[in-house]
């Protein structure tokens, strides 16, 4: 443990993360570079000191967070954000005058065991609220050159294109295809899309067969040889694809042995499940890469990651929730195998089954499902 001056913030280390009892801010120039980052932060409901108590105070509290993110983050940073939708809606043009990439929206469906009678009624004529936002940022690819000017991948390669002296249409010969390569790799508008290092490759080839030759060589980083395949799919975030997922998350609150609770009251009033911090890093992370979690709470994430082989830095501000976080990741240390521990899936309660939207047939759909 040491203590990290002007901020008097406590910091709890430990070979595989790192844990820090005080302001995240503090904390950043200090971490490694994240490959994730999985922010569950103020939502501006004021239910904790230092939270603001209004959404209309969310983008002030947030934009030295989202500043620093985008100065230390990766071309390849991914950065997941969990937030309530009047939230989200007050933080999207701060992200994105940041450089921040919306990708997609995910909506956690709690299910009809959320539901609250104070709701859809005569007084409060609304539809009951039974999600949370999870939403998927990610970074503008950019190559970074010898003379440390940072460009964008999308203009470095039409540059390293033109400059070879050869016309548009030829990288579709480079790449044995008829249309596809000048319109999806070489475009200059919205259409562009990131293509793989083996069709970089290609490209490079061709330039350096066909190309002038004065300019040799092209799709060069440092000037003396050509990007490889691997350090251009670098430059974009991991993806791991599983079949079946979709931005709807449907899982029920928390529950059972994975609730903490301080006698009947739970310790943290909105735990998220360790399963959607799973399907997060499963998602865009490897075994090894550094995740933050910025607004630490109970460190679901960081335990996640832990569980998973990666390596988290994370922080919190009040006392109870961090101490409760370390005895978490201290248990979650030995579990690194990569996959969820076999007791917590098996005292795991299954999620009940509510009956509330009428009628034996959807009765019978959401056993038949709980039984799954």
């Amino acid at each position: 443990m040491r203590r990290d001056g002007a901020n008097a913030a406590r910091t709890m280390t430990d070979p595989a993360y790192e844990l820090t009892h005080g302001d995240s801010l503090a904390c950043y120039e200090g971490w490694e570079a994240p490959d994730c980052i999985i922010s569950d932060g103020p939502y501006g409901l004021g239910l904790y000191p230092g939270e603001p108590a209004s959404v209309d105070a969310l983008e002030a509290a947030y934009e030295p967070h989202v500043r620093a993110w985008s100065r230390l983050a990766k071309s390849s940073t991914t950065l997941w954000l969990w937030i309530g939708d009047l939230g989200w809606a007050k933080l999207h043009a701060l992200l994105e005058r940041h450089g921040w990439l919306f990708e997609r929206c995910h909506i956690w469906d709690k299910g009809p065991s959320h539901c609250t009678h104070k709701v859809n009624g005569r007084t409060r004529r609304r539809f009951p609220l039974v999600s949370e936002l999870c939403v998927f940022y990610s970074r503008a690819p950019e190559v970074r050159l010898k003379n440390g000017r940072r460009v964008l991948a999308q203009a470095w390669l039409r540059a390293e294109w033109k400059r070879a002296g050869l016309k548009f249409r030829q990288a579709n010969e480079a790449c044995g295809v008829k249309t596809s390569i000048a319109r999806n790799y070489l475009c200059k508008d919205g259409r562009w899309m990131f293509p793989q290092g083996a069709v970089v490759r290609k490209l490079a080839a061709y330039a350096a067969a066909h190309g002038d030759a004065r300019g040799r060589p092209y799709f060069s980083l440092d000037g003396a040889r050509t990007i490889r395949a691997e350090e251009w799919d670098a430059l974009r975030y991991q993806w791991n694809f599983e079949y079946g997922v979709t931005n709807v998350w449907n899982v029920p609150p928390l529950r059972g042995v994975e609730r903490l609770k301080l006698g009947h009251s739970p310790v943290h009033i909105n735990q998220k499940p360790l399963a959607l911090m799973h399907r997060i890093l499963g998602a865009c992370t490897k075994p090894g890469d550094v995740v933050w979690e910025p607004f630490g709470g109970l460190c679901s994430a960081s335990v996640a990651a832990l569980e998973l082989g990666r390596r988290p830095f994370a922080a919190e501000l009040l006392a109870e929730f961090a101490g409760v976080a370390r005895e978490r990741l201290e248990r979650a240390c030995g579990n690194t195998s990569g996959e969820e521990p076999a007791a917590e899936r098996a005292k795991r309660k299954r999620p009940r089954t509510f009956a509330l939207l009428g009628g034996p047939v959807w009765a019978r759909r959401a056993r038949k499902h709980a039984r799954k």
